[in-house]
Formats: C-alpha cells, sequence, structure tokens
C-alpha cells in the first residue's frame, strides 16, 4: 500500500533541495522559512530539508554540523539555543524549526534527513503527528531507524528512503544477482534516494531502477541542476529530481 507522502503529485516528482533559493534574491539562504517558501512557490509539493538539534532541544532545520558556512558563525548547531539562531537567521530568511515548518506548510510533503544522533529521537516524535506527509531518511541506517522508531511509539508511520548501509546491500544484491540480498533491503524501505555515480560508479543503471520498481520502491536522484540531466533521468525511468533548482525542474518536467 503506498504511503501518502507519495500522494503529493504524480510522477515524477521535483524535491527542493534544502527548499529553493532564487538566483536573484538577496538574504535567503538554505534551509530557511523564506526558501522553503520560495520551494512551494516554484510549484512543488516536495521540501527536502536536514535535522539538527540546538542547544536546548529544538529540532531546527540545518544542513551542515556548524553555522559557517551559512552564516559565518563558527559555533556548532548544537552549542547555539533556537533563540539564539532564531536571531542570526532574522536577516537570512528566518530560522525554519521542524515544528513550526510542519505547521507552517500544511500542504507540503517534507523529505528530511536527520544529520545528528542527538536530533534523531526529537525529530521522530515531532514528525509523528504529520507522519503522512514526512518521509524520514538518514546516511546513517541506525540514527534512521531511530528517528523511525520514535515517530511510531507516537503514532506515526514516516515513509522512509534507505541509508547507506542498506542501500550498498540492496546494489550488492542487484549487481550480483543475489534476490534475496537485495528484497531484504527493499522490503524496509519506500523510496531509494541516490546520485547518479558515486565514487566513479554508476548506481543509477537500467537493472537498479528496474529492481527497485519491481519492490515497489521509487528512484531519486540528487542533487540535480541542469535540465538537459534532469530529462535524461526520468527518460531512463528515475521518479523523482532532487534538486536547487526547483524552478528549471518543474519546467523541464512540464515540457517548457
Amino acid at each position: 500500500m503506498t504511503h501518502p507522502w507519495f500522494s503529493g503529485s504524480p510522477l515524477p516528482r521535483v524535491l527542493a533541495h534544502r527548499g529553493f533559493v532564487p538566483p536573484d534574491s538577496e538574504g535567503v539562504v538554505e534551509n530557511s522559512v523564506a526558501a522553503l517558501a520560495a520551494g512551494r512557490a516554484a510549484g512543488t509539493p516536495y521540501l527536502e530539508s536536514d535535522c539538527h538539534l540546538t542547544a536546548d532541544g529544538e529540532v531546527v532545520l540545518f544542513h551542515d554540523a556548524d553555522l559557517r558556512r551559512v552564516t559565518g558563525d563558527p559555533r556548532p548547531v548544537a552549542d547555539v539555543t533556537a533563540r539564539e539562531l532564531e536571531q542570526i537567521m532574522a536577516t537570512r530568511g528566518g530560522l525554519a524549526t521542524l515544528r513550526d515548518a510542519l505547521d507552517a506548510f500544511p500542504d507540503a510533503r517534507f523529505n528530511l534527513d536527520v544529520k545528528a544522533d542527538a536530533a534523531a529521537v526529537p525529530a521522530g516524535h515531532v514528525i509523528a503527528r504529520h507522519a503522512d506527509r514526512v518521509l524520514l531518511t538518514s546516511f546513517d541506517d541506525a540514527r534512521r531507524r531511530a528517528a523511525l522508531a520514535a515517530a511510531r511509539e507516537r503514532g506515526g508511520a514516516p515513509a522512509t528512503s534507505a541509508g547507506s548501509k542498506t542501500l550498498a546491500r540492496i546494489l550488492l544484491g542487484l549487481r550480483t544477482g543475489l534476490t534475496g540480498l537485495a528484497r531484504s533491503g527493499l522490503h524496509e524501505v519506500d523510496a531509494l534516494q541516490v546520485p547518479e555515480r558515486h565514487r566513479g560508479i554508476r548506481i543509477i543503471t537500467p537493472r537498479f531502477i528496474a529492481g527497485a520498481h519491481d519492490a515497489g520502491v521509487e528512484v531519486h536522484v540528487w542533487t540535480v541542476n541542469e535540465p538537459a540531466k534532469m530529462r535524461a533521468l526520468l527518460a531512463r525511468g528515475v521518479d523523482g529530481i532532487v534538486t536547487d533548482r526547483a524552478d528549471l525542474a518543474m519546467a523541464a518536467i512540464n515540457g517548457r
């Protein structure tokens, strides 16, 4: 039975990577409230973001472990309170806490990557009430499962995509013909979110796409910003594009 997250729009899906920062925007950074709003305004219901935990226990949408790249502040997110971070982000598009973002964009589907062990259980608890429109993931499978368990203990059942160990098991099974090994990994996920290549090895192959689809699992490719590449991947059968340019992706899938 398909998870409600996938009912947000027909295929193919465009996932706005860390929201969308329009090229001509000023004072807007990734994962801010303004970037999430711009992602929705570009026409996609799918907002991709990341979860960290502040010093006072608030789950915030932030990719890096520290603030340096986005704000110039060298401190780790874990050492800053939500109030401090709200002040820092006030001139950068506004701080997006997980709790507030889920409430502020009730029609959006969120693709949430838990980036820190400490954020897993708190994020799962927040997500539980919105689980029908959340796909929960992490590169670390233990962290992903901890967040899923926390959501489930509060009565929520988010969709999920494979972490790195689960993905490695699936890839090995598909490449070697060990269908049982691949099936064991595919059975526990709703999507595979992968780069086209990793360390020079092509991941997106006809066998990979067919194996996922045979198991009822979608394939989403990150991070693709060139329209020609988007169209080529969609022609090969991928189900979704994770992109910094939601505007170009929506135009590409609509033939503009």
